[in-house]
């Protein structure tokens, strides 16, 4: 192997980073907080697999697009992804196992979801993701529960200026039926509201035979609601009761966090939809300073349980747990970390005296690297 072949190997591949000492111990500590509140919520540990058959991410199920997953064969023949994202695992695996109970579950899990893009702009092929998803309710009491679950790891681990943005696909949905408009052009509206290019929707809009009231309507999406008030106005204009019910289900979770405490994070947007299909009812993401994208994303995936045989209602979120990281790097803020380790030397003659006093403190908690000394 040429001196070049030998340097290659020492880089990874593009959209992939290697994490060891200082670094490592941080994202370790920050997951292990995470899982603390999550834990005190009731939640308990998942593990699925890192590969699953490709038929749990297919577009029936509403995931990534294929060309985005990692794809490959067993030796059966099966086509094998690389998980995307956890959703769709964890869904299949509470199908699997709690298919006959009806009880609330809750589950968290932390592991890395791999995409396959060559348009990253900054993102990672694998990524360490961390979430919880709530199982078998229904109601604006578990959708306000995963919204100050979020808060509360967000706070656990030193950040407090933060923003979560909250929508409901339901509205979007009521526009659209009061607007009479087919499947594909709902699809490629929601494409255009969800990637924020506002211009390409009003184009697309007058385009179609609707009245000018609906078509403000689409526009209203647009508008940020910040509080109650601003809901009140939505509802009341709402074009049918669809469309009205998403507002009051807002309204609803709305007044529960208020009696968490935790209003003051939340902001509305009702253009706030999702690239993911199985969501059903409220969406929300968190925004934070020092990055450019979201530290976490969640909501109400209703009908995807469905897919496995198990009709259930359910609702999770997931950070991003390097964007978060990120983050609280910028802002200097964030738990402290395990100190690198001691460092006490030792040579032929001292070896035995040195290790007894090192055992000792090892089993009192400190951190020590015996080495040899250096001749």
């Amino acid at each position: 192997m040429g001196d070049r072949s030998r340097q290659e190997l020492l880089h990874t591949p593009e959209g992939l980073w290697d994490h060891y000492g200082a670094d490592c111990a941080q994202y370790e500590t920050v997951t292990q907080m995470i899982g603390e509140t999550m834990h005190r919520y009731g939640y308990e540990d998942i593990k699925t697999p890192t590969f699953e058959f490709f038929d749990v991410f297919s577009r029936e199920i509403g995931t990534t697009p294929s060309r985005e997953l990692y794809k490959f064969f067993d030796k059966e023949g099966n086509t094998l992804v690389l998980r995307p994202d956890f959703t769709p695992s964890v869904a299949r695996c509470a199908a699997k196992y709690f298919m006959d109970d009806t009880a609330p579950l809750k589950l968290c899990y932390e592991g890395s979801a791999f995409t396959n893009t060559s348009n990253l702009q900054g993102k990672l092929k694998e990524s360490t993701q961390m979430g919880a998803e709530y199982i078998n309710d229904d109601s604006a009491q578990a959708d306000a529960e995963m919204l100050a679950l979020l808060i509360e790891a967000l706070l656990g681990v030193g950040l407090d200026q933060f923003q979560i943005t909250v929508g409901n696909m339901e509205y979007f949905k009521g526009v659209c039926d009061a607007a009479g408009l087919d499947e594909e052009t709902e699809g490629e509206l929601r494409d255009y509201v969800s990637g924020k290019n506002y211009f390409a929707a009003e184009n697309l809009l007058k385009k179609q035979t609707i009245d000018a009231g609906l078509a403000e309507q689409f526009l209203q999406l647009t508008s940020l609601a910040g509080n109650d008030r601003d809901l009140e106005k939505l509802e009341e204009n709402a074009p049918n009761e669809r469309a009205a019910a998403a507002i009051r289900r807002l309204m609803e979770v709305y007044g529960i966090l208020k009696l968490y405490g935790y209003e003051k994070y939340i902001s509305f947007d009702l253009a706030l939809l999702s690239r993911y299909r199985y969501y059903t009812g409220i969406l929300f993401k968190a925004y934070t300073y020092g990055v450019g994208d979201q530290v976490a994303t969640g909501g109400r995936y209703d009908t995807l349980l469905s897919q496995f045989g198990k009709n259930a209602p359910a609702i999770g979120f997931m950070f991003q747990i390097d964007t978060l990281i990120e983050a609280m790097r910028t802002q200097n803020v964030g738990p402290l970390v395990s100190p690198a380790p001691e460092i006490v030397t030792y040579t032929k003659d001292d070896f035995k005296s040195k290790l007894v006093k090192v055992q000792k403190a090892r089993q009192a908690g400190r951190h020590i690297a015996l080495v040899p000394e250096k001749e």
